[in-house]
C-alpha cells in the first residue's frame, strides 16, 4: 500500500520542524515539556510567557484574561487580569467521596469557590492565581489524581459511558477506561519536577516511545463503552471503543476513528464530523490497535495548519479504506466489518435503583457550575451529602452529578435536603434538563460571545412556546465561538457564537448522538430566539409524523432549505457561502 505524500506531516521524507507551526517548533524545543516553567513559575509575575502557556496546556492548564476584571493601567492602556484555568485528570468520571470533598475544598481555597463540570467527564478551576498553582496540583495529587494531559497535544481525558444503576457489564469498562489513560499518558517526569518538586531529571526523548518528541499535531480524545449505550457521545471523539461481551465478559470492540466537532468560521476547510467505523477486533488487540489508530495520527496528522490538525482531517481527506488498511498494518490485526450496534441514550437524572439494592442520583448542574448561587447554596448541599453519605460519583458528558452506592433509608433525608436548599430533584420536562454550555465570555480566550452566562435567559425564552404548545423539551446546546466544546453541532438545537448577540443555529441532531445538525443560519440574533422557538416548535407539532417524533428527527426529516423559509422573516441573511 503506497502511503500519501502530506508535505505538512511527520511522514514526510523532507520535512523540517522549522517549516511547521510555531507549537511544533516549542513542543521539539521543550525538553519533554519543561520549557522555562519552573523558573518562570517562581518569578512574582501574574502571568507566563506566550511561549510557555502552550506547554501549560500538556500539564493541564490554560492563562486566561479575565475581560471583565481588566483595568486601565498607567500608561492609559488596559491591561489584562490573568488567572489560570486548571483541569483534571479523571478517567470515566469516577471519583470517591473522599476525592470529591478534597476537589471541593481546593475549590474553596484556589478556585473562586465554584467547581465546574466538563463534558468530558472531569472538572475545572477557573480564577486560579498563577502564585497558587503549585499549591493547586499538590492538593489534587493527594488523592491520587492529576492535572496532566488533561489539555496539550496528547490523549486528552478518557470517558466512558455512564453506570448509575451499578451494572456488572459496564463496570467492567472502568478497566479499559483507566488501562487506556495510563497507557497513553505522556512519560515526561516533567510534570512532577514543575509542580510536584520532583528531582529533575535529564530529558531523553526515548522516555515518550509513543508521542515522540513532537507529540501529537493537535488533541485526541478517546471514549470507551459497551457497545449501544452512548451516554457519552461517543461519535464526536478522536476514537470511540465499544466493547462487545460474550458470557459476561469482553470479547472484543467495535472501534470509530475520526470524530470531532471544531470547527472556523468561514473556513470550509474545518467542520465537524463523527468518528467512521473501522470495524471489530478480539479483545487482545485493545492496546495494539490504539496505539496504531493514534500513532497513524501522529505521523500523517497536519503539523503545519492546528485548525486543520485533528484525525478527522486526515480520515475525510485520505479515506476511512486508507486509514483502515494502515491501522490493521500497524497494529497487526483485521478489522471484521460486523453489523453496526443500536445506540440508545439511557435516562441517569433523578432516582434509580441499583442492581445491588442501593439507589444512585443523577443531579442535573446547569452548565456544569457547582458554586454557592443565591438562595441556592449548591456547592454547600452537595458536599454535606456526599460527606455525610459517602457516595461514590461519576460525573457525566453533560456536565452532570451521579451519586452512586446510596443506602434506600437515606433517600428521604437527601432529598429533604436538597429540597431545603432550593435544588429541585425533578429530573425532566425542561430545556433546563437538557441543555449544556461552555464558559465562554469573560475568561475563555477564544470566547466571541455569551454562553454559560447568557443560558438561564435563553432556556427561560424557549420555556416559554414549549409550554404553550405542550411539547417535550429537545436537547439544546450552546457555545461562544466555534470550538464546539459543549458539542452544539451534534444537538438538536444547536447555539454558536457569531459576534456579539449573534449566533449560528443549528438543528437536527438526535439524542442518540448518531446524526450531526445542521446550519440553518449563521446570523441569528438573541433577541429574535423566542420567534424563532415559537415558529420551530408550532411546525413541529403540526407536522409530526407521530405524537413521539423527536424534534431533532423532525428538523432532519423537514431538511434545511424548508427550515430557512420557515424562519425567512427572522433572518438577517442565509447562510454564506463558505
Amino acid at each position: 500500500m503506497n502511503n500519501p505524500v502530506l508535505p505538512h506531516s511527520l511522514s514526510h521524507p523532507d520535512v523540517k520542524i522549522d517549516d511547521l507551526s510555531k507549537v511544533e517548533q516549542l513542543k521539539r524545543d521543550s525538553r519533554g515539556l519543561r520549557g522555562s516553567l519552573s523558573a518562570e513559575l517562581a518569578e512574582p509575575t501574574s502571568a507566563f510567557s506566550e511561549p510557555m502557556t502552550q506547554l501549560l496546556k500538556f500539564h493541564g492548564m490554560y492563562q486566561q484574561d479575565n475581560r471583565d476584571d481588566r483595568k486601565r493601567g498607567a500608561d492609559g492602556k488596559m491591561q489584562k487580569s490573568h488567572s489560570l484555568m486548571i483541569r483534571g485528570r479523571i478517567p470515566g468520571g469516577r471519583l470517591t467521596a473522599e476525592q470529591y470533598l478534597k476537589l471541593d475544598e481546593l475549590a474553596g481555597l484556589y478556585g473562586q469557590g465554584s467547581l465546574r463540570l466538563t463534558t468530558r467527564q472531569s472538572i475545572q478551576y477557573h480564577g486560579v492565581l498563577k502564585s497558587d498553582s503549585k499549591e493547586l496540583l499538590k492538593g489534587i495529587r493527594d488523592v491520587v489524581l492529576s492535572t496532566i494531559a488533561a489539555c496539550g497535544d496528547v490523549v486528552r481525558n478518557v470517558t466512558q459511558a455512564l453506570n448509575p444503576t451499578k451494572d456488572p457489564e459496564l463496570a467492567l469498562i472502568d478497566e479499559i477506561a483507566d488501562r487506556i489513560s495510563s497507557h497513553f499518558e505522556p512519560q515526561s517526569s516533567a510534570y512532577a519536577e514543575v509542580w510536584l518538586d520532583g528531582e529533575p531529571v535529564e530529558f531523553e526523548e526515548k522516555l515518550e516511545p509513543i508521542y515522540g518528541a513532537q507529540y501529537l499535531p493537535r488533541k485526541f480524545k478517546i471514549g470507551v463503552t459497551i457497545a449501544g449505550n452512548n451516554t457519552l457521545d461517543l461519535f464526536t471523539n478522536d476514537m470511540g471503543i465499544a466493547a462487545t461481551l460474550k458470557n459476561g465478559t469482553i470479547d472484543g470492540y467495535y472501534f470509530y476513528a475520526g470524530g470531532g466537532l471544531g470547527k472556523t468560521h468561514r473556513n470550509a476547510d474545518t467542520y465537524p464530523r463523527l468518528a467512521s467505523p473501522l470495524g471489530w477486533v478480539p479483545e487482545k488487540a485493545l492496546i495494539a490497535v490504539s496505539e496504531a489508530i493514534i500513532t497513524t495520527q501522529r505521523d500523517f496528522g497536519d503539523r503545519k495548519d492546528r485548525k486543520h490538525a485533528r484525525l478527522k482531517y486526515l480520515i475525510e481527506e485520505q479515506g476511512v479504506d486508507w486509514f483502515r488498511s494502515e491501522v490493521e498494518r500497524r497494529s497487526g490485526y483485521t478489522f471484521e466489518l460486523r453489523e453496526e450496534p443500536v445506540w440508545k441514550n439511557p435516562e441517569y437524572l433523578g432516582w434509580q435503583e441499583a442492581l445491588d439494592g442501593t439507589l444512585s442520583l443523577g443531579l442535573h448542574i446547569l452548565a456544569g457550575r457547582i458554586k454557592d448561587f443565591d438562595r441556592k447554596p449548591l456547592r454547600s448541599a452537595i458536599r454535606e451529602v456526599v460527606a455525610q453519605y459517602r457516595p461514590d460519583i461519576q460525573i457525566t458528558a453533560d456536565q452532570d452529578l451521579i451519586l452512586t452506592g446510596i443506602s434506600k433509608e437515606h433517600q428521604k433525608a437527601i432529598e429533604a435536603h436538597f429540597e431545603g436548599q432550593g435544588i429541585s430533584l425533578s429530573p425532566k420536562g425542561s430545556l433546563y434538563h437538557r441543555a449544556l454550555a461552555c464558559p465562554a465570555l469573560p475568561t475563555c480566550g477564544l470566547a466571541i460571545t455569551e454562553a454559560e452566562r447568557f443560558l438561564p435567559s435563553v432556556l427561560d425564552t424557549l420555556q416559554k412556546p414549549l409550554d404553550e404548545l405542550g411539547l417535550p423539551a429537545p436537547s439544546i446546546r450552546m457555545t461562544g465561538c466555534p470550538n464546539g466544546c459543549a458539542r452544539p453541532y451534534s444537538a438538536e438545537i444547536g447555539l454558536v457564537g457569531r459576534s456579539l448577540g449573534m449566533y449560528a443555529l443549528y438543528l437536527g441532531g438526535s439524542i442518540e448522538g448518531t446524526r450531526l445538525a445542521s446550519e440553518i443560519t449563521d446570523s441569528l440574533k438573541a433577541e429574535h430566539l423566542e420567534e424563532a422557538g415559537r415558529m420551530l416548535f408550532s411546525a413541529w407539532k403540526q407536522e409530526r409524523i407521530h405524537a413521539d417524533e423527536a424534534f431533532g428527527d423532525f428538523a432532519h426529516r423537514k431538511g434545511t432549505q424548508a427550515l430557512q423559509e420557515l424562519l425567512s422573516p427572522l433572518l438577517k441573511a442565509p447562510v454564506r457561502a463558505e
